[in-house]
């Protein structure tokens, strides 16, 4: 398959018609056609929303249109009914206002959970858990709907990391209730506040115990929207046979493949025989310049598979600057000081250039039609001092616009 074909199935093949107001075609005339957005989510976490980092913001929206918003219950409400609704709902419609698509990480998940809620009864606990993912999708529909519904339920009823190992709700909760039943909490309770959301199941663990999950979830007649499949590459680049094998075995189940969290990393990579990534701890985890070219290389490699697989709906980069990375890694686009590594640049030549329609100048033909190829998403037609915003999906697609003669 050539270059130009794995790509084929993201691609649009538009035909334009201008017309006047009386339905003639509009011959002759030029006409411009600018991309807006993508459908395919080419995403990142969302970017600081802090006065100081109004640059890095700008690079974020250059690059990114799809952003995860932090919804950890404990830190969301650390203290019984004191959230943190004001400051994200912010940051959501700043994100918003710029055509930032937008989906909240997690509803439910065992770790930076409340700690509050740990010394409770389980059935309070439960009620509270319900009330809490009720809350955030009432409060945020409309502007959020797009929700990672549960995190991690492979390893959540086993997860200990309590001092004396009993002490975590949610695990409880999940071991007594079992992991299909927990599946269901999350996705019905979410459904009840927004039932056109988009709820995702979402996991760390890609193998067999993963996709048996799913099996029993979808045949529990449980409705979910999307494959979450996480891959922080910390021991190293996973490479395109094994991102294709894993997009293979998830994609037989028919469901949109969401890569929810991807690191790859511009520095030191992590001993191969850490098998907890959170057990690894350095005082200083520098970026490199050797590890920078190669971090470049891999993220094309990365989306550049990714993208090429039909099943994948969208890919979202988990850190966009080095400053508070997760685990301290050199995961990000930017160095702690700000200044770009190249990964930014080549992944911006993929998603902003070999994948994006900057500015065509088109002149209608004498049935008024003008005719491009394109990844599917949103368009600018502009003719004269008018123009249209059009969505267009991949595939053939004709749509007739009016114009002032």
């Amino acid at each position: 398959m050539s270059t130009a074909d794995r790509y084929a199935h993201r691609k649009v093949n538009a035909t334009i018609v201008l017309t006047d107001p009386q339905g003639k075609p509009l011959a002759g005339r030029p006409v411009t056609v600018q991309q807006r957005a993508h459908v395919f989510g080419f995403g990142c976490t969302a970017p600081d929303m802090g006065e100081e980092a109004s640059e890095t913001r700008e690079l974020w929206t250059q690059l990114f249109d799809t952003a995860t918003l932090a919804f950890y219950w404990g830190r969301y409400e650390p203290i019984q009914g004191v959230t943190d609704r004001e400051r994200v709902m912010h940051s959501a419609h700043w994100l918003a206002n710029r055509g930032v698509r937008l989906k909240g990480h997690p509803l439910v998940w065992h770790t930076v959970k409340a700690p509050w809620v740990d010394d409770l009864p389980l059935s309070d606990a439960e009620e509270l858990l319900r009330g809490r993912i009720r809350r955030e999708v009432s409060d945020f529909a409309g502007i959020v709907d797009s929700w990672d519904a549960i995190n991690e339920v492979v390893i959540m009823p086993d997860f200990v990391n309590e001092p004396d190992g009993i002490k975590n709700a949610i695990t409880r909760i999940c071991a007594k209730k079992g992991r299909v039943a927990m599946v269901a909490l999350a996705v019905e309770e979410a459904r009840s506040q927004n039932p056109e959301a988009q709820l995702i199941l979402n996991d760390f663990d890609l193998g067999p115990r993963y996709e048996s999950l799913v099996e029993e979830v979808l045949a529990a007649g449980i409705k979910i929207d999307a494959i979450g499949l996480q891959s922080h590459m910390h021991k190293g680049f996973r490479g395109e046979e094994q991102l294709n094998d894993i997009c293979n075995r998830f994609a037989r189940f028919g469901l949109p493949l969401h890569w929810t969290e991807t690191t790859i990393l511009s520095g030191d990579l992590m001993p191969s025989d850490i098998e907890d990534l959170n057990d690894y701890v350095v005082a200083d985890w520098p970026s490199t310049a050797e590890g920078e070219a190669r971090q470049a290389e891999e993220i094309v490699r990365h989306y550049s598979t990714l993208v090429a697989h039909p099943a994948v709906e969208s890919i979202t980069y988990w850190g966009f600057d080095d400053g508070g990375a997760w685990l301290g890694a050199p995961v990000g686009f930017l160095r702690e000081d700000g200044t770009q590594k190249p990964s930014y640049s080549a992944l911006r030549d993929l998603i902003r250039g070999e994948w994006w329609l900057d500015s065509a100048e088109l002149v209608t033909d004498s049935e008024g039609r003008i005719f491009f190829d394109a990844f599917a998403g949103s368009f600018d037609v502009i003719s004269g001092e008018s123009h249209v915003t059009v969505d267009l999906p991949a595939g053939p697609a004709q749509v007739e616009m009016m114009f002032p003669s």
